[in-house]
């Protein structure tokens, strides 16, 4: 099989001492990763490519790991760029997520971008116990400057105490289901965004559901979850829709 295949490994603990301990922190070919300075009691990690990429047939997977009291941020050193490589098959990068009662992560990456001629598929899974706690940012920008996207595919699930609160896919860019780029999907808009946030006190007080400025909605999901949905002309005017979402969660 051609391609790249990679999987790094994030496993938080709560350390005894009020901070968080990172015993498996496991980089493997282009995916590297870099602890670096946290707040009190939060672990931080930066991913790092250590490669272009992924190319076509790569087959790319990060996955974290949060105890019970521990608390771990992950973030990224620069964006994902999904390039056309040599083989024309699909390149696949996998997150998958585990949260147990008591923990919290932030998982907030750089943006993925869907550069001409590739064609990636996406799948982040997010398993959380009832007690645990989750912000999850997921950007993509359909193409470079000035340039049409490659194929992009991207699901994301997300299961409260083992039921689906979330469980939803796009497809964009040639060759997927026709209406991606209508008036009821991306309206023409080349960037778009989500943010999921998981806590135990939406369950009492849910939040409700409005519109966030012209391009952004948050709508309460069936569980302790809520979700920002957002699009914009391009990466940068998304960031900026989605920081301002997320003030309303502080």
């Amino acid at each position: 099989m051609s391609g790249v295949h990679a999987t790094a490994r994030i496993r938080a603990r709560e350390d005894g001492r009020g901070g968080t301990a990172l015993p498996v922190l496991e980089s493997d070919g282009p995916l590297a990763l870099r602890r670096t300075r946290g707040d009190a009691g939060e672990a931080r990690v930066l991913l790092v490519g250590a490669m272009s990429g992924p190319l076509g047939g790569d087959r790319f997977a990060v996955e974290a790991e949060v105890g019970s009291g521990a608390r771990l941020r992950v973030g990224s050193a620069a964006a994902t760029i999904a390039l056309p490589g040599q083989a024309k098959d699909e390149a696949h990068y996998a997150v998958r997520l585990d949260v147990a009662d008591g923990g919290e992560l932030h998982w907030l990456p750089e943006q993925l971008i869907s550069a001409r001629g590739s064609d990636l598929y996406v799948t982040t899974r997010a398993d959380l116990a009832p007690g645990a706690r989750l912000v999850l940012r997921e950007e993509q920008v359909l193409g470079r400057v000035g340039e049409e996207p490659g194929r992009l595919t991207s699901r994301l699930v997300v299961r409260v105490g083992g039921r689906a609160v979330l469980d939803q896919e796009l497809s964009c860019g040639p060759g997927a289901p026709g209406g991606w780029d209508g008036p009821a999907v991306l309206a023409g808009h080349r960037a778009v965004g989500q943010i999921v946030v998981v806590r135990p006190e939406f369950v009492a007080d849910p939040v409700t559901a409005r519109m966030l400025g012209e391009s952004a909605t948050l709508v309460p999901l069936a569980g302790p979850a809520a979700l920002v949905t957002a699009v914009a002309a391009d990466g940068l005017r998304l960031r900026r829709v989605l920081d301002e979402a997320l003030k309303s969660f502080a």
